[in-house]
């Protein structure tokens, strides 16, 4: 399937993408290499050029006291900061710099998701169109709280229900 955009256009499949990179670098237990950082901020950073405007866009489009428009405009000016900010100096500190670019994205993909209506499924990264679905929770594996959405009603059976 061909889609046309508009240059601040994000398609889905780039969403789910940049969500399921930025994602994978935040759960990383272990300190990445320099190089493997860069290339990765450099990713991010290209992404969130493109996504923050089409957020700004949506939310420009609903009345100025629709809430999830401003909370979406609260999380694009932040991205906006934190693309402002200078490399830092050592590898921690960048690595740190870059996990709060992959903040930004995964946050603003959520945004993107609510102002378009789109549902993505936790397990498959799809679009949950007119298919079945389930309510799911699940606990990040960074440690950073709780993941809430929807999943696939097909994908529901690939997981093991937690014993408490």
């Amino acid at each position: 399937m061909t889609a046309t955009r508009s240059e601040t256009d994000v398609p889905v499949p780039g969403v789910t993408a940049m969500r399921a990179q930025a994602s994978w670098f935040l759960d990383q237990r272990t300190l990445p290499r320099h190089q493997a950082t860069q290339l990765m901020a450099r990713d991010l950073r290209e992404f969130l050029e493109h996504l923050v405007p089409r957020i700004e866009r949506l939310a420009a489009e609903r009345s100025r006291d629709d809430v999830p428009a401003n909370v979406a405009l609260a999380g694009a000016a932040e991205a906006r900061r934190r693309m402002d900010e200078p490399e830092a100096a050592g590898l921690c500190g960048e690595v740190e710099r870059v996990k709060s670019l992959a903040q930004s994205v995964v946050s603003l993909c959520d945004h993107h998701d609510t102002l378009t209506g789109i549902t993505v499924c936790l397990l498959c990264d799809h679009v949950i169109g007119d298919e079945a679905w389930v309510p799911f929770q699940r606990a990040r594996p960074s440690g950073a709280g709780l993941e809430s959405g929807r999943v696939h009603q097909r994908c529901a059976p690939a997981v093991r229900p937690s014993h408490r």
